[in-house]
């Protein structure tokens, strides 16, 4: 762990908009840095909520376990994304687990400090409201994906959004930029390891997309993207 990180490091990120260099150094100086191994859990569902993180590095997976023991696949964290915001707001314990998906670090502000730094700088509790409801809407448009669309535009919903979060443009098409395996999807949308891959072999054989072991590029996105509207193009159909 190291005390403290630069102001370059959280410089862009959403929380931090607006602020001045001065309070950037400020906020950053009170962080304390957390180097997580692929695998590793930062934080369990229904631990106590004692901080808030900025991911610098890497990528991060929430996740929540139903009571039924069924794991959902809430959000894929990437870089300068906040996570672990309820403190932010109440004292309370995490809704979900956060694990990473490969080797990451993590800025950290504990409840002591974010209520400082936010009655020292208003514009942070005005940024943190827009980033949870933004997600709190993202979380809205998801259910209603689960009631109302069939299972072939969900699962190109969800890759759609990986894309747009942490896609690199490759040599072949975009390439989802962490690891992702069909299982993550599957646990994304609400569905079956099966019916997932179903649908992305058949992906495969049409070009839409290349998929290897935990490795997504797409290669035809305004098919997908008619997949996920419901008006397939000519010569593509939905598989039920």
């Amino acid at each position: 762990m190291i005390k403290a990180l630069d102001r370059s490091m959280i410089a862009g990120t959403t929380l931090f908009e607006g602020l001045d260099a001065e309070a950037l150094d400020d906020i950053a100086h009170a962080a304390k840095t957390i180097r997580i191994a692929a695998g590793e859990t930062l934080f369990e569902q229904r631990d106590e909520a004692d901080a808030f993180y900025i991911l610098i590095v890497g990528s991060v997976t929430i996740a929540q376990t139903t009571p039924e023991g069924h794991r959902v696949v809430i959000r894929h964290i990437g870089p300068r994304d906040m996570f672990g915001a309820v403190p932010l707001f109440t004292r309370s314990v995490y809704p979900a687990s956060a694990a990473a998906v490969t080797d990451s670090l993590a800025a950290r502000w504990d409840s002591a400090t974010t209520r400082r730094l936010m009655g020292r700088y208003p514009r942070l509790v005005i940024n943190a409201l827009t980033i949870v409801s933004l997600r709190l809407e993202e979380l809205q448009n998801r259910y209603r994906e689960l009631a109302t669309e069939r299972v072939e535009q969900r699962v190109a919903r969800a890759i759609l959004r990986l894309v747009r979060q942490s896609g690199k443009q490759v040599e072949d098409g975009v390439q989802i930029e962490f690891p992702l395996s069909r299982q993550d999807i599957a646990e994304m949308t609400g569905t079956t390891l099966h019916t997932v891959s179903r649908l992305l072999s058949s992906w495969e054989r049409r070009g839409v997309l290349d998929g290897g072991r935990m490795r997504i590029v797409l290669r035809k996105p305004h098919v997908l993207l008619a997949i996920a509207e419901d008006l397939p193009p000519a010569g593509m159909h939905p598989t039920e």
